[in-house]
């Protein structure tokens, strides 16, 4: 029977009200600058591509990451076409909506509240495992979802420093929950963080498919949150 239920964080739980491409357009829009939008789908895989922040497994600062962000943004700032004032165009872009500035652009699903006070209600205990820059409780707070859950795990934090897949992360947050690894289930958006990090470990992992995108990849595969209680209550 299952007690216990970890979930991803950032397209699981919630996603950012705008997109790069809007905020980059109101913005470039505001400076009286031209974007060179034939170039950033390139400069955005550029941007996206493998980790902006150290290996979680190294010694480093928060500052070091705050520096390796900018300094990336600017790079993309550049490469789509803009030279004038590049830095603050930068500041305000990572305002808008990058996750480690702007934590009023997250929003949660509509799903996200209903799914979490129906487990509480049940007295299942609940986790965040996510792959994520910094410690992820001041976010969860002002998102008003950090007292729903028993443990909040970000690959980052100084007290973690794992990533998923690998398997020290969830053997973190098997052991702040305290529930043994059959009890619990593991629900994230990305194969191979979530259902190959969550198998590693011997969780039951469940891929959640918003989009619909991801059906072959997994059996087990879910469209919304709001069909997890069915599935792993009295179950």
């Amino acid at each position: 029977m299952v007690k216990a239920v970890f979930f991803d964080f950032y397209k699981t739980l919630c996603f950012h009200r705008h997109s790069l491409e809007e905020n980059l357009e109101r913005i470039a829009e505001r400076y009286g600058v031209a974007v060179n939008w034939e170039r950033c789908e390139t400069a955005m895989e550029s941007l996206f591509a493998g980790t902006s922040v150290p290996d979680p497994t190294t010694d480093y600062s928060l500052l070091e990451v705050l520096i390796t962000v900018m300094k990336r943004e600017c790079e993309f700032i550049r490469e789509v076409g803009i030279e004038k004032h590049v830095e603050q165009i930068t500041w305000e872009l990572l305002q808008s909506g990058h996750y480690l500035f702007a934590a009023n652009s997250a929003t949660l699903y509509d799903d996200v509240i209903p799914t979490l006070q129906r487990f509480r209600d049940e007295g299942f205990k609940l986790a965040v495992v996510s792959n994520w820059d910094t410690p992820l409780d001041p976010l969860t707070e002002r998102l008003g979802i950090a007292e729903y859950f028993d443990a909040i795990v970000a690959s980052h934090d100084a007290r973690v420093r794992s990533e998923k897949p690998d398997p020290h992360i969830f053997n973190y947050a098997l052991t702040a929950v305290n529930v043994s690894v059959e009890k619990v289930v593991h629900v994230g958006d990305t194969y191979q963080a979530d259902i190959v990090g969550a198998r590693g470990v011997g969780i039951r992992p469940i891929l959640l498919d918003r989009d619909g995108t991801q059906a072959d990849r997994w059996e087990e595969a879910i469209q919304s949150l709001s069909e997890l209680p069915e599935m792993l209550i009295s179950h």
